[in-house]
Order: structure tokens, then sequence, then C-alpha cells
């Protein structure tokens, strides 16, 4: 079974306009490690990325599945993973980007939470383009190496501030 991981730190609250940060699934998420935020969803860095620039979307309200969002909640969360892909795409210089959502358990959903994972792809980065499926597993599955909370909080402000000068 391919699945992404879904592995974070819980950061401390220093940026964020919610000091407490937001739930993720049973988890907190909060402000150092936020770099977007809108009415219904917020972006945050990720502990173990499979690629640089993996990061992760999600709405702000704690739903497991997909399909029991609100259309609301729907168009929210892809147009800012659309805007913020736009910003991830630049900054590491290049034209595409893998998008991924998994609803539910049995594909792969690790935090039950409605979540997408953006990933910025660059020229061979994998020999096979499905090839990234097994790393995410293999990243999964690893023990340690995990960021520190200093790197993760510079990588989450280097994206503010790139977010704040894209005006979104």
């Amino acid at each position: 079974m391919h699945k992404i991981p879904t592995l974070f730190l819980l950061c401390k609250a220093v940026v964020s306009t919610q000091s407490t940060g937001y739930k993720f699934g049973p988890h907190l998420i909060k402000g150092s490690c936020v770099f977007w935020e809108s009415a219904l969803s917020f972006a945050f860095v990720n502990l173990r990325p499979v690629i640089p620039g993996h990061v992760l979307v999600s709405p702000k309200r704690v739903e497991p599945s997909f399909t029991r969002l609100q259309p609301n909640e729907v168009a929210d969360l892809f147009q800012g993973a659309r805007a913020l892909g736009d910003i991830m795409k630049e900054h590491h210089g290049t034209e595409s980007m893998t998008v991924v959502v998994q609803d539910g358990p049995l594909a792969g959903q690790s935090v039950p939470h409605v979540h997408l994972h953006l990933l910025p792809r660059q020229p061979g980065d994998f020999p096979n383009n499905d090839d990234i499926y097994g790393e995410v597993e293999r990243v999964d599955r690893r023990r340690g190496g995990d960021r520190t909370l200093e790197e993760m909080e510079r990588e989450a402000t280097l994206l503010r501030d790139l977010v704040e000068r894209a005006g979104l």
C-alpha cells in the first residue's frame, strides 16, 4: 500500500495569528510550523519531507474524510493548494508538482484529518515517476533522522515570507 507520511513536529507557537495552533487529527500543529492560513485552511511544513518542499495543506475543521468536506471547504483547500503550488514551484525552480490526497486508511491516510501533500518535482528526482511512492513508504518506516525544530521553523519562516510577498 502506498502512503504519503503525515509526519510533523509539534512546534512552538511564535508567528501564527492563532497562538494555540491548529488541530491536525489528534495532534496540534502550532504557529511556528504554519506558513499560510485562510478562513478555512492552513499549510504547514513536514517533519520528514520525501523531497525538498514537501508540505501539507489541511482544512481547519477536523474531518477525516475528503468526501465529507463542505463544498466551501473543498474550494478553499484546493484554491489554497493551487496558489501555494505556484509559490512552491517558483521557489524550487520547477514546473511540476505532485499533489496527493489520501481518503481513509485503505488509501494510506495515517492521520484522520483531510490533508493535501504538495511535492515540488525536479527532473530525475526519481528514476521512474511513480518511484516516489516507494520512497514515501521508506521514509514513513524510517526511525530517526527527523529534521530539527530549528530547521522546520526556518523553512516555515522562509515560506511565510514568500506567501506574504505573493499577497496570499
